[in-house]
């Protein structure tokens, strides 16, 4: 039987990090059903008071993200009476950081928001991504920071959007039994360019998966095992035969390739050599 709990999650900006730790976090216990509770924005003695009136209505642990002392002190000071744990999730963090620095931190809500140019960078890569996705306007490959390559329904473009997230150029070119590769991709020289691979069996599935949504279940070489090894062989022939990494997608989230590609992508822009297989542990 699940355990049935509330949380409480408090900030004064738009609560993407303080959601983020929750998950984090919550993935690590079974058998718990969780009810979360957001409060978003919450800058003001009034807005803190409907927080305090909310878990007492639901008492559960608050975890908070709010850097105006005033706020901070009065949500502690109302979950001290309703006996309920009140944690300030990114104070750890800041306090080793302004010990380490010798700087005082500023105390300002929302800055990892600001319209700053990292913001319109992300903004920059996200458009690149979606003009450049699944081969698409391959003249500038050669302006990209990573060209994802591999067979279909690898998750090249998630990963794309996920990394332009991060402010990275990423396309993505497939591999496609018979059609060779585009020449531009060949002869890029600036972007780091990786292969992405997944189990045939798996791959077969997910195929399967997708033709069933699409409407159409008729066997082809698309889905059948004996192409799908071949195909997948192939690929990871041709990235050998260029000298790209591999990373074989089949047990990794969309998270732990783009974090996997970032590391490589450090790699060669410091001109290490990353000619590895990163599917190997």
């Amino acid at each position: 039987m699940s355990r049935k709990f509330h949380l409480h999650l408090v900030s004064d900006s738009t609560g993407e990090t303080i959601n983020a730790v929750a998950r984090a976090c919550m993935v690590q216990f079974e058998g718990v059903e969780v009810v979360e509770h957001a409060w978003t924005l919450v800058r003001t003695r009034g807005q803190v008071e409907k927080v305090l009136a909310a878990v007492a209505a639901n008492p559960g642990v608050v975890l908070f993200t709010m850097v105006n002392e005033s706020l901070r002190a009065a949500l502690q000071d109302g979950c001290r009476p309703l006996q309920v744990p009140c944690i300030p999730v990114l104070d750890p963090v800041i306090a080793a950081l302004a010990s380490h620095l010798g700087l005082q931190a500023r105390g300002q809500p929302g800055r990892q928001h600001a319209l700053d140019a990292e913001y319109f960078q992300r903004i920059d890569a996200m458009s690149f991504a979606l003009a450049h996705d699944d081969g698409q306007s391959a003249g500038d490959l050669d302006s990209a920071d990573v060209v994802l390559v591999g067979v279909s329904r690898t998750s090249k473009t998630p990963t794309c959007i996920y990394l332009a997230n991060r402010g990275i150029k990423a396309a993505n070119v497939p591999t496609v039994p018979g059609c060779p590769l585009p020449p531009e991709l060949l002869e890029a020289r600036r972007p780091l360019i990786v292969g992405l691979t997944k189990d045939p069996a798996q791959l077969v599935q997910v195929r399967r998966n997708r033709l069933r949504v699409l409407a159409q279940d008729e066997e082809t070489d698309y889905v059948d095992p004996d192409s799908v090894r071949r195909e997948v062989a192939e690929a990871r022939r041709l990235c050998a035969a260029h000298g790209w990494p591999v990373i074989d997608v089949s047990r990794r989230s969309i998270e732990e390739t783009a974090a996997a590609i970032i590391q490589l992508l450090s790699r060669h822009r410091g001109g290490e050599a990353s000619l590895v297989d990163a599917s190997l542990p």
